[in-house]
């Protein structure tokens, strides 16, 4: 949980800079106060305006500032911040900093701060794998700071190989995770996410509009609370999230079986996947030629599992969470599922609201169980899913 929360930023002298700019403007969005602490050797690629732009507070660059209030400044910062972040790291601050140096304004906060100290380099990829650098990095993992694996490519000096800086998005990730409460930690926990597709022939197949975003989110969020995620998704087009147990299927009968491989020993099953309920009773090897469609194109179907009803009823401890995305009746549809499939709550939405149908960033929910239901306003999905895993550690709470 990144909102409200204080980053110190400290950026040193590399190319990477103009990364770290991007990084402070992807911080702000997720409503974290930024102070940047800039060393000499950044200034040279940026000019501190942009920083001091960017964030919304005056950056700070020396150690010999004339005292406005009377605060020490390099005490002032290591106490204010909830974790210190350096971006990029260069081998020359990895080093100082691992060998107790403290001779700018950037260094001296770290000496003077007891918060989680991380790092993300970024350098040549001959000065990266040096046995000196990675001898202070392994002195300061064992300190307890943390590294944020560098990517690979080709660098700005033409070599090819590690010492990118991660992108700002994985940063923000990265120390989103590591300030997040690990509430969930112990847990197993199935996340359904996507839409399935039911083939035709080897070109057509039947599916729908479902995007994964709402089951990606919950499964983000699951593992940053320290949950083990199965993440069983549909084919979607977006990225598989890091730390995840990933399964990637197709059809709804995959789905299933795959749950099922997992369901006896899960905590949670969130079913945030939209599966196809019927697919063609026939599949055609070959293509099927439009000069073989006279009148009619006629498709018979047969039904697939209901994936929620059966594991619905199978479980024993476990929490199971349904999804109703509804056009008409939302509430009165959403209370038959929530019996039909014996869901300890449903997360039931109106498809034909704009922002809360599929492929969105958002949505428009009410939460249903046996006791009533809860309205929510207008969220983001990456919001919505933490108001669902509360839910769910709530209901987990009260069983055990």
């Amino acid at each position: 949980m990144l909102k409200d929360k204080n980053i110190i930023l400290g950026v040193t002298g590399g190319i990477a800079v103009y990364k770290a700019a991007d990084l402070v403007s992807k911080l702000k969005k997720k409503k974290t106060n930024v102070e940047v602490i800039m060393t000499e050797g950044s200034m040279e690629f940026v000019n501190p305006l942009t920083f001091q732009t960017m964030s919304e507070n005056p950056v700070h660059t020396t150690m010999f500032n004339k005292i406005s209030k009377f605060d020490v400044e390099h005490i002032s910062l290591a106490q204010k911040g909830d974790l210190i972040l350096i971006a990029p790291a260069t081998a020359n601050t990895i080093g100082k900093i691992a060998n107790g140096i403290a001779d700018n304004l950037l260094t001296t906060v770290v000496m003077a701060s007891n918060k989680r100290i991380v790092f993300a380099p970024a350098m040549n990829t001959c000065m990266y794998n040096n046995p000196i650098v990675q001898a202070n990095m392994k002195k300061l993992e064992n300190m307890g700071c943390y590294f944020i694996e560098p990517g690979s490519g080709r660098l700005a000096c033409g070599d090819y190989g590690a010492g990118k800086m991660a992108e700002p998005e994985d940063i923000v990730e990265y120390i989103d995770s590591l300030l997040t409460d690990k509430d969930l930690l112990g847990k197993d926990i199935i996340v359904t996410a996507g839409p399935t597709i039911e083939p035709i022939d080897p070109v057509r197949y039947i599916s729908n509009h479902s995007s994964g975003k709402m089951g990606y989110s919950i499964a983000k969020e699951a593992s940053k609370r320290g949950a083990k995620v199965h993440l069983i998704s549909g084919p979607t087009l977006l990225k598989a999230p890091k730390d995840i147990n990933f399964i990637q299927i197709n059809t709804t009968l995959e789905m299933f079986e795959e749950v099922g491989k997992l369901f006896e020993s899960c905590d949670i099953l969130i079913k945030a996947a939209a599966p196809a309920d019927l697919k063609p009773k026939e599949y055609s090897e070959k293509k099927i030629k439009k000069n073989n469609i006279k009148d009619k194109f006629l498709l018979e179907f047969t039904e697939n599992p209901d994936i929620a009803k059966y594991y619905g009823k199978e479980k024993t401890n476990q929490i199971l969470v349904g999804f109703a995305a509804e056009s008409n009746d939302l509430i009165k549809n959403a209370e038959l599922k929530l019996k039909n499939k014996n869901f300890d709550f449903i997360v039931a939405n109106d498809i034909s609201i704009k922002g809360a149908g599929f492929k969105t960033d958002t949505n428009i929910i009410s939460i249903i169980d046996d006791y009533g239901k809860n309205d929510y306003p207008i969220l983001e999905k990456t919001e919505i899913a933490k108001i669902i895993l509360d839910k769910a550690i709530k209901i987990l709470k009260n069983k055990s």
